[in-house]
């Protein structure tokens, strides 16, 4: 009776345990902190190139105004100087704030993206997560995925040529016809530009 006592007491405070380390905002052990570091770290790149997205869209909206504003008021002899002035401007924001993007990245995701993980990760699943990003295998998928990426492209391109190419004949058509201007000949492609005679 004693022996059954004692193994009952050993289960109930192995299932303790075992519930404690599930209660949300319990602390996180070393072990699983040392992981969710790891895995930071192994991510930093695609973190950064995210907070440099967010940093750079309102200049690169900033830019797209200014330039509708050059196109649709300002005549085309004023534009050189406007466009040189503009590039000095845009150039200056990114020289401001990339340096500032890089040193804030790697805080804001301990901050934000740490607990996330510490909180919703067992110490288990983070060990697999870091095991297969640092495979060998999967770090040569990534490093080949802009040549499988480009493959694909010319892929696509190829084979909805065919089958592509009409529907792009007759967009141009009726946008020829809707603007007044006269529709290429038939089964004729769209002329290229003239090269400029030899001097």
């Amino acid at each position: 009776m004693k022996r059954l006592i004692g193994l009952a007491l050993v289960a109930a405070a192995s299932l303790a345990q075992a519930q404690n380390t599930a209660i949300p905002g319990a602390p996180a052990s070393a072990a699983k902190k040392e992981l969710v570091q790891r895995l930071l770290t192994l991510q930093q790149n695609q973190l950064d190139g995210i907070t440099r997205d967010i940093v750079a869209r309102p200049a690169q909206q900033i830019a797209a105004m200014a330039d509708e504003t050059l196109q649709t008021q300002i005549p085309p002899a004023k534009h050189p100087p406007i466009i040189k002035k503009i590039q000095e401007h845009l150039q200056k924001y990114e020289e401001g704030t990339m340096p500032l993007v890089r040193d804030r990245a790697a805080k804001i995701s301990q901050a934000s993206v740490g607990p996330f993980l510490e909180e919703k990760f067992t110490e288990d699943e983070l060990r697999q997560l870091v095991n297969a990003l640092e495979a060998p295998a999967f770090k040569k998928f990534q490093q080949a995925q802009p040549e499988l990426l480009n493959l694909y492209v010319q892929a696509v391109r190829k084979d909805l040529a065919t089958a592509v190419q009409p529907k792009i004949d007759a967009l141009e058509r009726d946008v020829r016809i809707a603007v007044g201007a006269p529709a290429p000949a038939s089964g004729a492609a769209t002329p290229a530009p003239a090269k400029p005679a030899k001097k």
